[in-house]
């Protein structure tokens, strides 16, 4: 087996815990699995969706050419890429970059609005050497850099902010609630439970206020699926509960009803036990109705107050009223919405 030394021209934020260099070592013999790091050169050019984030949460262009690292995974994104893990890959494969963070993988499908994704010719496997001077390379994975975690019940509450689809508010409604809760004195924590790898989101939170972020990559996840998604989620809540945080707010990626394990989420009795309130956002009035019935009927979950585009003015927001909820804007109105979960939690507070 002959090993190479490649130089890398940009580094997938997805592989942000393994700290790897500029210089890796490259095996032509790969480990075909969720989260297994490999290298390869970028085939073509484009100009839209056309970006790496690399492991400080900065957006590069990415070029015809340019050498990258990312990991093997799998993707179900309505407004992105569908992809799925390869059965076999080999040095000289082409697979496709299908997202912003650096998963790879085969895609089947894509929206139109980002094109095709870009070709990765694929080089090798990324092998971490654990000892200093070590001549005996393993292939590296997001487990590699994965936290350990103490699976248990966390001591702080947690507030959820679900969604109706991709791109539907949560973020936004997330670090509002964030940003009001911390200027109240309560030390926040922020999780992005499921989705498809990236920093930008728990950026975000920690932009907002957040004293301590952590997604499902930390738990050494490329995306989430039914299978991980709740068990990842109890890993991550307890972990932040662990640094001494007040208060949890959590974002579920997707949607209530996609692909990426949120409805294992909901459907958790542990992850159930911790919620001090539901947020819904969604898109516009039928989502509203939509998203509360699907909570209430299939989770036995109660939405406390609805956010997102469904509440982009005072139509949205009478209509979301109309069924007996406060719907509240997290661009235009972020004081009231964090004011209405803030009282919800010192509500719960006397009550326990």
């Amino acid at each position: 087996m002959t090993l190479q030394r490649i130089h890398l021209d940009k580094i997938g934020s997805i592989t942000r815990n393994l700290h790897l260099g500029r210089w890796v070592t490259l095996s032509p013999e790969i480990l075909v699995a969720e989260g297994s790091v490999i290298a390869g050169r970028i085939v073509g050019e484009k100009t839209i969706y056309n970006q790496l984030e690399d492991v400080h949460g900065r957006m590069s262009v990415l070029h015809d050419g340019d050498l990258v690292v990312g990991a093997l995974g799998h993707r179900n994104a309505l407004h992105g890429y569908e992809g799925i893990l390869p059965k076999a890959v080999q040095p000289g494969d082409r697979l496709q970059m299908l997202n912003l963070g650096g998963v790879i993988g085969t895609c089947v499908s894509s929206n139109p609005d980002v094109g095709p994704p870009f070709d990765v010719e694929v080089l090798g496997q990324v092998l971490l050497f654990q000892e200093f001077g070590s001549r005996v390379g393993l292939p590296a994975t997001l487990q590699s850099g994965a936290i350990e975690g103490k699976l248990g019940t966390p001591s702080v509450p947690v507030i959820f902010v679900a969604g109706t689809c991709m791109n539907s508010g949560k973020t936004h409604a997330a670090c509002a609630i964030i940003r009001h809760l911390d200027r109240a004195g309560l030390k926040v924590g922020g999780a992005k439970l499921t989705g498809v790898s990236l920093l930008r989101d728990i950026l975000a939170m920690r932009d907002y206020g957040a004293e301590a972020v952590l997604d499902f990559t930390d738990a050494g996840v490329a995306c989430t699926g039914p299978e991980t998604a709740a068990r990842t989620g109890r890993l991550l809540l307890s972990e932040l509960a662990a640094k001494g945080v007040d208060i949890i707010v959590a974002e579920t990626g997707d949607g209530i009803m996609g692909d990426y394990g949120v409805q294992a989420v909901l459907a958790d009795p542990e992850l159930k036990n911790y919620a001090a309130a539901y947020v819904l956002c969604a898109n516009d009035p039928v989502g509203v109705v939509g998203g509360v019935s699907f909570l209430r009927e299939q989770f036995g979950i109660e939405v406390a107050v609805v956010s997102g585009p469904a509440t982009d003015n005072r139509v949205g927001v009478r209509f979301v009223e109309s069924l007996g909820l406060p719907g509240i804007n997290a661009r235009t109105n972020p004081k009231p919405l964090g004011e209405l979960l803030l009282n919800t939690l010192r509500k719960r507070a006397e009550l326990s």
